[in-house]
Parts: structure tokens; sequence; C-alpha cells
């Protein structure tokens, strides 16, 4: 099987600050893979310079593209990569305002993801956004409230409904699940783990919670300084990790 996404030799530098360094690793379709580790472990810039908001000092981040195959998204010119952001990618951020027009209707903020790739019939916009809103749970007679009405956990659910809407196959998550109650998370991550599994999706999903990961990630990474420690199928890290951080990551949850 071709990966989806093959990452090589990747490295980011912030003076002589390490952000990460040689990072490698293939994404393949359907598979979510979870990043973990500490803060400033480096899992948030190497998130960044997977989705193409950092540009990596060095390495490549080849992606199996629908219509040219295999392109090094580093290569593709900012329309291009700005298109695959509408389309094929999605980012899910951990404050959803920052993935939302507070501004804008839920209803709005649903549809702008479709006419930026080309919708223009409001009738099948409307119906598109009532629809995924019904997925996310959000309750149809709030298509007209603006998100500033919401909960931090329905605005996270309204932020995941606008970048799913385009049907992309990778989604980029950090910390979708920080600072929401923990009751408020459990609902969230049931209705993640759905739509993978639903939709297919690959993701690439980076926390601080191993919680996270044990019920989304198929597979794992652990970051330290920059640097992956430890990779292997998520519930082998977890249950026999041999890395000493790793050890210590899942023993100090355990402790708690």
């Amino acid at each position: 099987m071709t990966p989806l996404l093959s990452v090589r030799d990747l490295r980011k530098t912030y003076g002589p600050r390490v952000g990460c360094t040689d990072v490698s690793f293939d994404l393949y379709p359907g598979e979510v893979m979870g990043i973990v580790g500490e803060s400033g472990s480096g899992k948030s810039t190497l998130l960044s310079c997977l989705a193409g908001h950092l540009d990596p000092d060095e390495g490549t981040v080849v992606y199996d593209t629908r219509d040219r195959g295999r392109v090094d998204t580093r290569s593709m010119s900012e329309p291009a990569r700005r298109m695959l952001g509408r389309t094929d990618w999605a980012f899910v951020h951990q404050n959803p305002r920052d993935g939302l027009r507070m501004s804008v209707s839920a209803g709005g903020n649903v549809g702008e993801r479709l006419m930026a790739v080309g919708a223009r019939h409001y009738g099948d916009i409307r119906d598109s956004a009532l629809d995924w809103l019904g997925r996310v749970e959000i309750e149809a007679d709030r298509i007209d409230d603006r998100p500033r009405a919401f909960s931090g956990g329905m605005q996270q659910r309204l932020q995941i409904a606008r970048n799913l809407v385009t049907g992309p196959r990778l989604v980029f998550m950090d910390e979708p699940t920080g600072g929401l109650d923990v009751s408020v998370q459990a609902r969230l991550l049931d209705l993640m783990r759905g739509l993978v599994r639903e939709m297919g999706l690959s993701a690439i999903i980076v926390t601080h919670d191993l919680a996270v990961v044990r019920l989304l990630a198929d597979r794992l990474m652990v970051m330290k300084s920059g640097q992956v420690v430890e990779a292997g199928l998520t519930d082998q890290v977890l249950d026999d990790p041999q890395h000493a951080y790793t050890q210590l990551l899942v023993s100090s949850v355990l402790q708690v």
C-alpha cells in the first residue's frame, strides 16, 4: 500500500533551540497517528511543519495527492498548498476560535469552506451545513447562531464540521480536547472516533493526554527535546514502554 504521507529527516530550529529534528515516518490511508510528549517536546512544531504552517529547515513531506500522485508539499506553490488545505487536508485547532469565524453563523462557518472549493448554490450549501451540524450533534435550530453563543465543546464540534464538510483524507489535530471538561472531552472523543471510522480518515493527533491516543490512535510517536524517542503500535508503546522517558510518561498517568 502506498503511504498517504511520507516524512523524511524533518528538522526545524529556532536559532539555537531545536523544534524537531530527524523525524521520519509513513502514514497510511485510514491510519491515525498520535504524537505525545511534554510541553516543549516539539510535537506542535512537528505538526505545524507537516501541515504547512511552518517551513522546515530540512527534510521532505511527501503527500499522495488525488490528481498529481506523490508530491513534496514543500515544493508546492502557496496557492496549491492553500487549496490542499481547503480540500484534502483539515486542521483542528486546540482553541476552536482559531479555526472559526466568530462573526459568522454556525451554518455560514460550514458553508464558507464549501464556497472556497467552488460551491455556489445557496440551498445545497445550507442543506450540507444542516447535515453536518447534525453529524456533530448541534441542533438544526442553531444554524443561524454565532459561535460565541456556543459552549466550548459545541464550538469544537462546529470546527470539526467546518473542517470535514469537504471530505478531506488527512486531518491534523492539535490538542483537540484541551481545555474541555472531562465529560465534554469524552463526548467529543466518541464523536471523533465515529467520524474517523465512518469516513476512513487518516489523522495526526498531537496531545499530552495518553487517554486520547489510547482511544483514537493506531500508532504512537513519543517526542522529547525535538526527537522521536519511541514509536510503535499504541497499545504496545503504552503497555510495554521501552524508553525511560516513555516509562515516565506512562507511570505519571498511572499515579494520578
